[in-house]
Order: C-alpha cells, then structure tokens, then sequence
C-alpha cells in the first residue's frame, strides 16, 4: 500500500483536521495535494484560517464536540480526549495511525518517557552507518506525512510520544519502548495508566516476525505480558557491555543512561541486519542533540550544560548522575501532579553545592529542601533570568551548571526549546557584557 491507497481510504469520507499545528498543517497539504477537490474541515480551539474556498470550519470552545458530522477525525498529538465522546460510526485517528496502515516502508518505532529522540537518532545512524536506505522522522518535527510516498521504499524510524500512539492501531516492525516514568498525567483520565496503555500500543498490534525491544531492567508487568506477545521480545539491559564499551570515547554519550539508550538502537539496528562495525562507526561520530544534555560552552571556568528535554525527575538524576560534577542544578516548571518525593531525596543526598528553583514546581521542591536544611544551598528564582544572573555569582569554577528542570515547560515557555534556548542566550550575554 501507498499513499494512492490512503488516498483511495479517505475519499469519499467526511475528513475534519482537528488542531491546526504543525501535524495539522502537514495533514491538511498531504490531503490537498493527492485531493485538490475535497471538502474538507479544519477544528481548533482558535480562530485559523487557510486561503482555500474548500474548506469549512469548525473552531472555537465546543471544536471536540461535533464529531458525529464526520466520517474520519485525524486528530493532532497535543489535544487531551479527557472528557470527549464520539459516535462509534467517527473513526478517531493520526497522522502515525494512517501512515503505519498504509505505508510500504520497514517501520522502527520507539517511544518511552525518556530517550526516544536519542534512541530514534542514534538508531537511524547506525542503519546509515550500515549503508541502509533510513529515514528520521516523528515526534522530533517531521510529520510522518511529509514526503509520504519517498518513505515506500525506506526503513523508517520514528519517534512516537503517548499522544499519537493514543489512538494508533497497528504497530511498527521493530518496537523499542526505552522507560516508563510518570509524565503527562493531566493528558490521561486514567492518570499513568492511561498514559502506559497509550505507549504500550507500539507493541500490541505486532505480528510474527516483528520484534520488540524493551527496557528489561525497569520491566513492563503489570501492564503487558511480553510472552504473550506475537513478536520476537528481546530484553535490554542498562549495564549492557557493547554499548558501554562504544560509547566511552564519545562526550557526548556520558553517562549509563545515554548508554543504554544506544544499546536499545544497537539491537533495534540489528534487527534489520546491521552489524557491530556500523554501530561503532555511528556512536564515534555521534555530536548530541540539542536541548539534551547539551553542552554550549565554559564561561567564568563554569561548564554549562542545557538539558531542557529533562521534565521528569529520572532524567534529571541520569543527567547529574552522568556529569558527577555538577555545582548548580535548575529545576522547575509547570505543576502537572507528578509526586516528587523520592525526586528530593535524591537532590539532598547528591552533593549538589546550589539548587536553583523556578516556579512552579521548583519552589515547591525548594521551600522542602529549606525547611529539612540538608546543606546545600537553596535559591527560589523568580524566573530564569533571576536564576541565571544568581548562578553566574555563585557557581564555584571548575564545576558545571546544568539547566535540567525535572517538569514542563508550558507555565511560561512554548515548549522546552524555547525555555532551552533562553537559557543559553542568557548565560551568553551574562558574560558578553
């Protein structure tokens, strides 16, 4: 099948684009460029408008509300179904649920709460390094519709967050979930459960001959039985020895976690038939990923590290972890009722010289580490200016600053790029002046 066969599916059907992002804008150009005639309808929360005569809309506070007028929804990633309902003859459905049913390409899959941009890349790499015909796409800002019919005749690796495995109902050929942390939990009526059955749908529709691979020190019970699975299992462990080995002479893969994530692309790429030689080849010339513990530079005899991607706490303590010389952690973000005590014990006992805190959650975390005054020192930041021109004056030299939030960004960013980025440009101009 190809995109003539979707094509063909989505024809006659009443098709409402619901979210006008950038998912839905791919949506919408796929769909009129293969149907140049069609009625169509875009939905959203706010007022969008294309310069199209064929396309009506249905916008406002009540958009989730109308779904019986429609024969397809094909819905965008971001908007939660916390309290939605929908008539059974309304296929509920994404851009990665039509492109997995209708795709000829090899398809690789991973998602988890953390690791699935370095994963997918570190995976897409290796089958490059192979001399196979791959292609990067997903969650990481390529809609898996752009350029469709190119992706026929590749192996695709993608990476696929909760939201678009929502509501996806075939699996990919190679599956790679990484972990399972709490993450997300206000997008879900059944809190993190909802949200682990939504990721555990890259697994469940495989077949014979497929494989998943899966983080076999975290485990997945109770949630799925990996026997019961119809595709091959294969386990992965985090003190995995190949891995570990390939990455020691990459500084931009410190750290066990970092190993692990590419002894999960190391099996994933074996699957498809690469080889030691094409992962060696891939993790020596690895250069990171920005946003992930990424390094931008040594100011005032400070390393600086942005690694805005950290919005859980296990991410943010794989990061210190890693980097084991870290004198100013920030943290903090928007509240999403993550439970964030085991998260504070670990920020009392991790030798951490400063604790920067920015709202919201940061200061709930702060104002614990205050009233138990295990040592460190504590600073509730206003916001992340206040936090950087305090981390600039009290950041011993020698040791490194690492923005690592443990929480979203949304209460004041975009997203975590944009909170990434402005917290480089402003230890950039602190020490510009």
């Amino acid at each position: 099948m190809s995109a003539n066969e979707l094509i063909g599916y989505l024809r006659d059907k009443r098709v409402l684009i619901l979210g006008f992002g950038r998912e839905g804008k791919s949506t919408y150009r796929f769909l009129r460029k293969y149907l140049p005639e069609k009625q169509l309808t875009i939905g959203d929360r706010n007022a969008v408008s294309v310069d199209d005569a064929r396309v009506d809309y249905d916008c406002g506070e009540d958009y989730l509300r109308h779904f019986d007028r429609y024969d397809v929804v094909v819905k965008s990633p971001g908007i939660p179904f916390l309290d939605v309902t929908w008539p059974e003859t309304t296929e509920i459905t994404c851009q990665l649920d039509l492109f997995l049913r209708f795709t000829d390409g090899v398809t690789v899959g991973v998602t988890g709460t953390k690791g699935k941009t370095t994963t997918s890349t570190l995976t897409h790499r290796i089958l490059k390094c192979a001399g196979l015909n791959a292609c990067l796409i997903g969650n990481m800002g390529v809609p898996v519709f752009d350029d469709f019919e190119a992706h026929d005749d590749q192996i695709c690796v993608i990476e696929m967050s909760s939201h678009q495995l929502e509501f996806t109902r075939k699996s990919p050929h190679v599956a790679v979930i990484t972990n399972l942390y709490e993450e997300h939990l206000d997008h879900y009526r059944d809190g993190f459960t909802g949200y682990v059955n939504a990721k555990l749908n890259i697994a469940r529709h495989q077949k014979s001959g497929d494989f998943f691979i899966y983080n076999g020190t975290q485990g997945l019970a109770p949630y799925l039985d990996v026997n019961a699975l119809a595709a091959t299992a294969i386990p992965v462990f985090a003190r995995d020895e190949t891995a570990l080995r390939l990455c020691a002479g990459n500084p931009h893969l410190p750290g066990a976690h970092n190993a692990f994530d590419a002894a999960l692309a190391i099996a994933a790429a074996k699957c498809l038939g690469a080889e030691e030689a094409a992962a060696k080849k891939a993790l020596a010339s690895y250069e990171g990923i920005p946003n992930r513990m990424e390094y931008f530079g040594t100011y005032g005899g400070v390393r600086y590290y942005n690694d805005a991607i950290a919005t859980v706490p296990a991410a943010v303590q794989a990061a210190v972890d890693a980097l084991g010389d870290v004198g100013t952690l920030i943290i903090g973000g928007q509240d999403r009722g993550i439970d964030y005590s085991g998260f504070i014990a670990f920020l009392q006992s991790a030798g951490l010289d400063n604790v920067v805190c920015l709202p919201d959650t940061g200061h709930l975390i702060g104002k614990r580490l205050l009233a138990d005054g295990r040592g460190q020192t504590v600073y509730l930041a206003s916001d992340l200016p206040d936090a950087v021109r305090w981390t600039v004056s009290h950041t011993q030299p020698g040791k490194s600053c690492i923005l690592s939030p443990a929480a979203a960004s949304y209460n004041v960013y975009r997203d975590f790029e944009e909170k990434g980025a402005h917290f480089k440009a402003l230890v950039r101009e602190a020490f510009d002046k």
